[in-house]
Order: structure tokens, then C-alpha cells, then sequence
């Protein structure tokens, strides 16, 4: 059965970004996944200072919610990035949390992202679908860097208050048939 871990980067609850992996999330149970899902709003994760700790097989100095996120994060086989698009990048709780996955950067934790695929969910008020370049560029590099695969991605232009993307059915249907193929592949 494969494990998908779902990540909203924004502060939102019942937002947008969260709706839209909420619904993906769906799709894969549908399919026969299973599913966690983390807001991180509701979590306390502080910026990576670059000691390298954990690349020496220690456990990160900070002592703050990502600690309990690595366990999910290594034994899922897919994992959903959902963040809307602040200032043409993702949301700094996005940002923080990847930069934390420095942790597997070093030799013993990088063969832990083998064969994982990611999933970009990206929301956005501007209705140009370029507005999302910057976020789907930091994505691809910092993914690419720790070989995983960007198995999709939706975009959702022209939202902008809570929960609107309901209303766009062709992307709910799309966001949720991604669900169902994600465990099917």
C-alpha cells in the first residue's frame, strides 16, 4: 500500500492550499493509499542554522516539531507539497520545512529518497499561470538535489479568499483524479 504524506505550507486552515491536498489526499485513499496529512501553521518548526548535526547521525539540536516529522517524511512514497504562492515563492513555513530536509543531505539519510515522488500544489491569486515560475523553479532544484521526482503538480490561479477552489470544479476533479492515479502508478 503506498503512504502519502501531505504537506500544507500555509497558514490557513480550510484555506485554499489546504483544501486542494485534502481533496488529492482523498483521490488516494480512494485509490487504496494511505494518507497522513500536516498543517504546518499548527507547527513549531524553527529555521536550519546550517550546524550539520544531523549529518554526524544526531538528532537536530533544535527540538521542535520537524523532529517528529522526519519518521513520516522518510517512510512515505509520495509526499504532496501544498503551499499558495507569497511574493512569487512559497510560504516562509514551506520554506523553513525544506530547508530542514537538510537532514538528508548527508550520506547515511540520502538513500532514504530513493524512489520517492513529490507533488506540487500550488494556489494563487493572479490569474497568470507564470505567477508560480519562482515556486515550481525552488521546487524542482531543491527535489532534484535530493532525488525525488515530481510525479505532478496542479496550479490554481485566480483564488484568493478561503476556500474559493471549491467552487472550481475542474481543478477539485483534477486535484482528486491525480489522488487516484498517484496510487495506481
Amino acid at each position: 500500500m503506498k503512504k502519502i504524506f501531505g504537506i500544507v505550507g500555509s497558514p490557513r486552515k480550510g484555506g485554499n492550499t489546504h483544501v486542494l491536498v485534502s481533496r488529492l489526499l482523498e483521490g488516494c485513499r480512494h485509490g487504496g493509499g494511505a494518507t497522513e496529512i500536516v498543517l504546518l501553521g499548527e507547527k513549531d518548526i524553527k529555521e536550519c542554522d546550517g550546524c550539520h548535526v544531523c549529518w554526524k547521525d544526531k538528532d537536530c539540536p533544535k527540538w521542535d516539531d520537524m523532529n517528529n516529522l522526519y519518521q513520516p517524511f522518510t517512510d512515505c512514497d509520495v509526499v504532496v507539497f501544498g503551499t499558495p504562492v507569497y511574493w512569487y515563492g512559497p510560504t516562509a513555513l514551506m520554506k523553513c520545512f525544506v530547508d530542514r530536509l537538510v537532514y538528508y543531505n548527508c550520506p547515511q539519510n540520502r538513500e532514504k529518497m530513493r524512489k520517492k515522488q513529490a507533488v506540487l500544489v500550488i494556489p494563487f491569486e493572479e490569474n497568470d499561470l507564470k505567477t508560480a515560475d519562482l515556486t515550481i523553479r525552488f521546487f524542482e532544484k531543491s527535489l532534484d538535489y535530493l532525488n525525488i521526482e515530481i510525479a505532478g503538480r496542479i496550479l490554481a490561479p485566480n483564488v484568493t479568499k478561503k476556500g474559493e477552489v471549491k467552487r472550481d470544479h475542474q481543478i477539485m476533479r483534477r486535484v482528486y483524479e491525480l489522488g487516484e492515479w498517484l496510487v495506481k502508478k
